[in-house]
């Protein structure tokens, strides 16, 4: 259910402004089936140029209910419904400030058709209300008065309904209010995270993993994507489950780790640089590089063979590593071999920290 809305304010400073008139039009996206339209005595003076652009004035408005007065019907009407308007981010902002005011905190989801119709009526010359309407031949009425401006989104709104075919638009487009919410998961999924050197990844509802992340502190590298504020980081912590994650022991296995399982699971909201890899070769046919592995003791080890890293693994057992019978038992084989080489190649070109161990 939605609650197609417009609001007229007084204009002045942010967070100042009082509400002149406001039109909801609740819909159940095919019809509307209640409403509520009314001026709204602001308690405050109306800028000049609002006075012109939408025709209402001090006088207009001096017996009509103070906004305290209609705003049990505001809740009523837009109760259990996401909150649509052209320019959502205003609307909603207006309202939540004249609740505010009262003491009560409005909580509502949003949707903004100024967002929609970018995303579902792609090259259009302007995203105004007016502009917008007048090239989709849209009707429009008392043009900058709550009524008609609500009635002509509701006509967008039902328009960009049916344009959004596979439902995913507008589910990915809806602001969800209770962030509480979200943060309280976000909080948990962290807590579950080490502070060591590895590689996490993020899955959804299905388990299926959206995004691979790698750092070397996990706790600390998850917490500062959790505070990114970009689209795809919104989509991430809105989608959000659960959280998995594998300790490395070492920056040359985490990078490995990640680069390989990039390619394996493909996660949805990883981006992706093509890079051409060079033809490398190591100045040795056959060796095993030895470093630091996840505990105390512990060695974490790659197989070069016929100059091609077959393969890599933890052994914390000496007679492991010296039995090639053994070892290549133990050892995770790899079947990228072009990037595994490349990406062994630059550590040991730039890292020196590293045993080698010839046969």
């Amino acid at each position: 259910m939605y609650a197609v809305l417009d609001i007229e304010t007084t204009g002045g400073k942010y967070n100042e402004e009082g509400i002149t008139e406001i039109a909801i039009y609740r819909f159940d996206g095919h019809e509307v089936v209640d409403q509520f339209i009314s001026l709204v005595n602001p308690e405050r003076e109306i800028q000049e140029f609002v006075v012109k652009l939408t025709g209402i004035n001090n006088k207009m408005l001096r017996n009509a209910p103070k906004f305290y007065e209609v705003a049990k019907r505001i809740l009523e009407i837009t109760k259990d419904c996401t909150l649509v308007a052209h320019n959502a981010t205003f609307d909603s902002r207006i309202l939540k400030t004249e609740f505010s005011r009262l003491g009560y905190t409005f909580k509502t989801n949003t949707l903004c058709t100024v967002e929609l119709s970018q995303k579902l009526l792609p090259n259009q010359k302007s995203y105004s209300l007016g502009k917008l309407c007048k090239s989709l031949a849209i009707p429009m009425n008392n043009r900058h008065r709550a009524s008609g401006d609500a009635l002509a989104t509701v006509k967008l709104f039902k328009l960009l309904l049916e344009k959004d075919t596979n439902k995913e638009i507008i589910q990915q487009t809806t602001q969800y209010f209770d962030k509480e919410v979200i943060k309280n998961k976000l909080n948990k999924l962290i807590e579950k995270t080490p502070e060591k050197e590895g590689v996490f990844y993020i899955h959804n509802r299905q388990g299926t993993v959206i995004f691979l992340g790698k750092g070397k502190n996990i706790k600390s590298e998850l917490s500062k994507w959790f505070l990114k504020d970009s689209k795809r980081a919104k989509k991430i912590k809105e989608k959000a489950q659960n959280i998995s994650y594998e300790i490395t022991g070492n920056e040359l296995f985490t990078e490995l780790k990640y680069r390989i399982e990039l390619d394996t699971l493909n996660p949805k909201y990883n981006i992706r640089k093509s890079k051409k890899l060079k033809l490398v070769s190591f100045k040795t046919d056959n060796f095993i590089l030895i470093k630091k592995g996840r505990t105390l003791g512990e060695n974490a080890l790659i197989l070069v063979e016929n100059n091609e890293v077959m393969g890599y693994g933890y052994t914390n057992l000496s007679f492991q590593q010296n039995n090639f019978t053994i070892l290549k038992k133990i050892l995770t084989p790899i079947e990228d071999k072009i990037l595994a080489k490349s990406i062994v190649k630059r550590y040991l070109n730039k890292s020196k920290a590293s045993e080698i161990i010839h046969y």
